[in-house]
C-alpha cells in the first residue's frame, strides 16, 4: 500500500502543470521561431536593449574626452567606427545616444499611454457627453502633425527630458485613447460583462477587471509602433536642436554634427544613421509580426489564402519541363 501511495505521489508530482512564467517562456520562443521578422527583430531590439543598460562601461574610452591627436581617423582596430572632429570614439558616443533614445522613448511611450488609455476607456463606458467631448479633444490633438506638435512644445518649454516625454507623446494620446474606446465598446456587449454586472460587480472593476485584458492585444501592437516613432521624433528634434543638450549624446546631434564633413569623414553620419535605422527596423519588425500573431481575422484571412493557394495547386500541377 505505500508503495501504491509513493506512485500515485509520484504520478501526481510529474503531472503538475507547468508555471505560468514557463509557459509564457515557451509561447514567446515559439513565437520568435514561427516568424522570421519577430526573430530578426528581437536579436536587434535585445541587442539594443543591453548596449543601452550596459552604455559605456563596454567600451574603452570616455564619450566626451577629446583626443586631438586621432582626430578624424577612419575605423580601425584602436577606434572601430573612426573618431570625430575632437578625437572622440564613435562607437562610445553612439552607445550613450543608445541610452537617451532609450531613456525618451520609455518615458514617452509610458506618458502617451496612462493620459490615453483612461480617456477611451471612460469616454466608451460612461457614453454620452463625456464620450463625445474626449474625442473632440482627440480629433483636435490629431489635426496637428506629431513632429510639428512636438517642435512647437519643445520650443514653448525648452528641452528637458520630462518635456520631451509629454512632447513626443502628446499626439499618441489619441492613437490609445482610440484603440481603448473602440475595444471598449465591442467588448462591453458581451455575455461575460452582464454575467459581472448580475454578480454585482462595480463599474470600475468591470472596466478594469474584465474588460481591459481582453483588449491588450492592439495596445501592444501600437506600443510597439510608437517605440519606433518616439526614437524616430527624438532624433529629429535632435538634428533641428531642439532635443538634449550636452552632456546628452543623441544620435541625431551626431548626424547634424557629421554633415559638414561627409566627404572626408562619412563614418560619422553612416555609423549614427545605421544605428538609428536599425532600432527602427528592430520595433517595426516586432510590430508586424505581433500585429499578425494576435489579430485573429488576419490570421484567418491569411491560413484561408494559403488553403486556396494550396487547393489551386494541387487542381493544377505543374508539367514537368514547362
Amino acid at each position: 500500500m505505500e508503495m501504491e501511495a509513493r506512485a500515485t505521489d509520484d504520478c501526481s508530482v510529474s503531472e503538475r502543470p507547468p508555471s505560468p512564467s514557463l509557459s509564457v517562456t515557451r509561447t514567446v520562443i515559439a513565437f520568435v521561431r514561427s516568424d522570421r521578422r519577430a526573430m530578426v527583430g528581437s536579436i536587434l531590439f535585445l541587442l539594443y536593449i543591453a548596449i543601452a543598460l550596459l552604455g559605456p562601461s563596454i567600451t574603452l574610452y570616455d564619450s566626451d574626452s577629446p583626443n586631438l591627436a586621432v582626430r578624424m581617423q577612419g575605423p580601425s582596430w584602436a577606434h572601430w567606427l573612426g573618431t570625430d572632429r575632437i578625437g572622440r570614439d564613435v562607437l562610445t558616443r553612439i552607445i550613450a545616444g543608445a541610452q537617451v533614445s532609450l531613456q525618451i522613448a520609455v518615458g514617452a511611450v509610458v506618458v502617451a499611454l496612462i493620459l490615453g488609455a483612461p480617456l477611451g476607456a471612460l469616454g466608451s463606458y460612461l457614453g454620452g457627453a463625456v464620450d463625445s467631448l474626449v474625442q473632440r479633444v482627440m480629433d483636435a490633438i490629431m489635426a496637428f502633425p506629431s513632429l510639428v506638435l512636438a517642435l512647437a512644445l519643445v520650443a514653448l518649454a525648452g528641452p528637458s527630458v520630462i518635456m520631451l516625454w509629454f512632447a513626443i507623446a502628446f499626439s499618441s494620446i489619441p492613437r490609445y485613447a482610440r484603440l481603448v474606446r473602440s475595444g471598449v465598446l465591442a467588448q462591453k456587449e458581451r455575455e461575460y460583462v452582464y454575467a459581472a454586472q448580475a454578480m454585482g460587480q462595480s463599474p470600475m472593476r468591470i472596466l478594469l477587471r474584465q474588460i481591459l485584458p481582453n483588449i491588450m492585444a492592439p495596445i501592444a501592437v501600437q506600443l510597439t509602433l510608437d517605440f519606433a516613432r518616439a526614437i524616430g521624433v527624438e532624433a529629429a528634434l535632435s538634428y533641428l536642436g531642439l532635443g538634449m543638450s550636452a552632456p546628452y549624446i543623441s544620435w541625431g546631434t551626431m548626424i547634424r554634427d557629421a554633415q559638414d564633413f561627409l566627404e572626408v569623414a562619412p563614418w560619422l553620419a553612416i555609423f549614427p544613421g545605421l544605428a538609428l535605422a536599425g532600432v527602427i527596423m528592430a520595433f517595426t519588425l516586432l510590430a508586424d509580426a505581433l500585429r499578425d500573431r494576435m489579430d485573429p481575422r488576419l490570421r484567418r484571412s491569411l491560413s484561408t489564402l494559403g488553403q486556396s493557394s494550396a487547393i489551386s495547386h494541387a487542381d493544377h500541377p505543374r508539367v514537368l519541363g514547362s
